[in-house]
């Protein structure tokens, strides 16, 4: 399903997605202070089979408009093509990921971009933002690639690539708390719902 559809929409129903999975364990592998909160969120979904308004603001509408130019910038400058997916699935968890793009048979791609300021300091800083370490290891994880590439992208600015590789001890906090997660959903869902 194609992202931002009804149906990838209702596909995330839920299912803690690697996008959120920094509200389930942070960026250092600690348990995140929002989890509870986040899990709220999924019964309730759940439960109703209502998704919340799902609300764009002005930065995430710029983002969309840029996204497809910072796609072809990377395809050319890599000389690669990056495959649209829709939300990928856990084999046997009640999870996902749904990546920016596909990359060959190991990689794939995160692409933000950030405000001019943001997109700068990231450039100063050279590696990936901390706060997207969860959601780009969590797509490590779910799809079973070996490296993810992160964009931040500008149009008047150098492009940031960084590359990022799994990193396994990491991965599996983060199974653990994802898996805790997706049970306490399944349990608590069921014991709350009017029959």
């Amino acid at each position: 399903h194609a992202q931002g559809s009804q149906e990838w929409l209702e596909s995330r129903l839920g299912r803690p997605t690697a996008s959120n999975f920094g509200k389930l364990i942070t960026p250092t592998g600690k348990p995140s202070s929002s989890a509870e909160g986040y899990i709220n969120e999924l019964i309730a979904q759940r439960i109703t089979g209502e998704l919340p308004e799902f609300y764009t603001n002005a930065a995430m509408e710029r983002g969309n408009e840029l996204e497809p130019h910072a796609k072809a910038a990377y395809e050319f400058a890599n000389d690669v093509d990056i495959v649209e997916v829709g939300l990928c699935l856990h084999d046997e968890l009640e999870c996902g990921a749904s990546p920016d793009g596909l990359i060959g048979e190991d990689g794939g791609i995160e692409i933000k971009c950030p405000l001019p300021h943001n997109h700068v300091a990231y450039l100063r800083d050279g590696r990936i933002p901390s706060k997207y370490i969860p959601q780009v290891q969590g797509c490590l994880w779910i799809t079973g690639r070996e490296w993810w590439d992160f964009m931040s992208y500008h149009p008047a600015m150098e492009d940031l690539i960084v590359r990022v590789y799994r990193d396994e001890e990491y991965i599996k906090a983060m199974a653990d708390a994802v898996t805790r997660a997706v049970e306490m959903i399944e349990t608590e869902t069921k014991k709350w719902r009017k029959v």
